[in-house]
């Protein structure tokens, strides 16, 4: 199927929502054309292909968009259903891991965003300990496995993979671990583990550009100039 199929994947160089998309597909072996966005002057196929929302990622399956990036994962387990399943295939577990997902979008990256963004002071330390008791969790629903997905990446890695990468710019820009070894050792070594997988580590974007990147932006935050189009 992938072979005759045209896929191509509108994205920036440092968006991780987009990453997800690039694990996913090359993990299934789909072969997919990449489009780079520069969302302060984006293009007129990105505004027809997500007029909703104007962002990356977006995926175009034989002129078809989807957009938003768990419904892109989703989509491309159930359309490429060969192995690795990005999901489980009971239908319980695949609720759980559904769940997983969510919990690191609406809970887990907007408590890290919020210690990232905040000046040093009362706001930021509230936002760290929301961060930290977020990650925690996770730490916790890391007992006994190596990966979320078990012993093979599945869509909950995929979603919260940011991490592996992300938190040690941030880190690096504020100053002060948000992971810390000693309290969160599943979580520690799940970043090792997801890093060791190869589409993973070999498609992260360039260090030195993330902390170049984040940390002019995180000035921007400081001095309450921060753009609102990120």
């Amino acid at each position: 199927m992938a072979d005759i199929d045209e896929v191509k994947l509108f994205r920036t160089w440092s968006t991780p929502f987009a990453l997800r998309i690039v694990w996913a597909l090359q993990l299934k072996g789909v072969q997919y054309e990449t489009i780079y966005e520069d969302l302060s002057n984006k293009s007129d196929a990105l505004l027809l292909y997500n007029p909703i929302y104007k962002k990356v990622p977006v995926l175009l399956h034989n002129s078809k968009p989807i957009c938003e990036s768990l419904v892109i994962l989703e989509y491309i387990d159930e359309t490429w259903n060969q192995h690795p399943h990005l999901l489980p295939q009971d239908p319980y577990d695949r609720a759980i891991a559904r769940f997983w997902a969510k919990f690191g979008e609406t809970e887990v990256l907007p408590a890290v965003w919020d210690t990232f963004s905040k000046a040093p002071g009362k706001e930021q330390e509230e936002a760290y300990s929301r961060a930290v008791e977020k990650l925690k969790l996770l730490d916790e629903e890391l007992k006994g496995k190596k990966l979320f997905g078990g012993e093979e990446i599945g869509m909950v890695d995929i979603a919260l993979g940011w991490m592996a990468n992300l938190v040690s710019v941030f880190e690096e820009i504020i100053g002060f671990k948000l992971i810390e070894e000693q309290t969160m050792p599943r979580l520690t070594a799940w970043m090792v583990a997801l890093d060791e997988i190869p589409v993973v580590k070999e498609n992260w974007p360039d260090r030195d550009k993330l902390v170049t990147k984040f940390a002019a932006l995180h000035q921007n935050f400081l001095s309450k100039e921060a753009p609102r189009d990120k």
